[in-house]
């Protein structure tokens, strides 16, 4: 008596579907090996091929918004000067004479600062100490405010902003004291109260 086998029944593949909140990117596209002729290896995302280059949201274009700015800024600062050369009286003097040397002269603009100075301190400090103090004290001033050394921002560089001011101010006032308030003998005057105009020259 012989035993046959019963032929085993092919077991078939249950694919079981997948929870949808656990779904990837290769679950959502599946698919019957008979109906796919390859194998897929890796799924490169969109974003990772194509790349756009996002521009900065803090810029504005140079045309028109930075020259009509500078346009104003230039309009503003020649009706000015217009207006000084109109209102404001600077006479040329006399012919220079090289046997006759002026007791006080006033310096140009630009130095008068350090001219102002003098009235006060000994030309030491006056003429060096100080100056170097302001050159030495401008250049550290990056190295004083290290909180946040990569602003590119005024604001955010607070302390840096602040000291340079102050060396600004006290510069801006010492040469307009100079221009605006030193009369004949470089004397301290009040312009059109104790004199009766502005000394461009003594």
């Amino acid at each position: 008596m012989t035993d046959t086998k019963q032929p085993a029944e092919t077991e078939k593949r249950v694919v079981l579907p997948v929870d949808p909140t656990r779904r990837t990117e290769i679950d959502k596209q599946r698919v019957p090996m008979s109906a796919r002729p390859y194998r897929l290896l890796a799924l490169v995302k969109q974003d990772a091929v194509v790349r756009v280059q996002k521009e900065p949201d803090d810029t504005v274009m140079t045309w028109p918004h930075l020259l009509a700015i500078e346009f104003l800024a230039a309009a503003v600062m020649s009706v000015f000067l217009l207006a000084m050369g109109l209102f404001i009286n600077a006479p040329l003097e006399e012919l220079a004479n090289g046997n006759v040397t002026p007791a006080v002269a006033k310096a140009p603009w630009y130095f008068l600062g350090l001219q102002e100075l003098l009235a006060y301190f000994h030309p030491t400090v006056a003429g060096v100490l100080v100056p170097t103090a302001v050159l030495v004290g401008a250049a550290i001033i990056p190295y004083v405010d290290r909180e946040n050394v990569l602003a590119v921002r005024p604001s955010e560089r607070k302390t840096a902003v602040m000291l340079f001011t102050m060396f600004c101010i006290l510069g801006l006032i010492v040469t307009f004291v100079g221009i605006f308030f030193r009369g004949p003998g470089y004397t301290f005057v009040i312009p059109y109260l104790t004199s009766p105009g502005l000394h461009f020259a003594l």
